[in-house]
């Protein structure tokens, strides 16, 4: 594992010291390291979102689309509760 150091703000190091402490952080490292875990999936859902947006859609999404999926949400259901 690398070593990275950073310099903060005694505001923004309070703010951090407090999260450790509430969050169940064992250290600012932990805390730092699940904020860059959370801004990777982020970026990752914001690339998902945006590749759909740019894509044709394949059905329209109609009352008979709805139904459909409804359908095999009770089929799904119903597979699962004898599985």
């Amino acid at each position: 594992m690398s070593t990275m150091n950073i310099s903060l703000p005694d505001a923004l190091k309070s703010f951090v010291d407090e999260q450790v402490n509430q969050g169940g952080y064992g250290t600012s490292s932990e805390y730092v390291r699940e904020l860059i875990r959370k801004d990777q999936d982020r970026l990752q859902l914001r690339g998902l979102l945006l590749a759909g947006a740019a894509s044709a859609p394949v059905a329209p999404a109609d009352p008979a689309y709805f139904e459909g999926l409804r359908d095999r949400v009770r089929k799904a259901a119903k597979d699962g509760a004898h599985g």
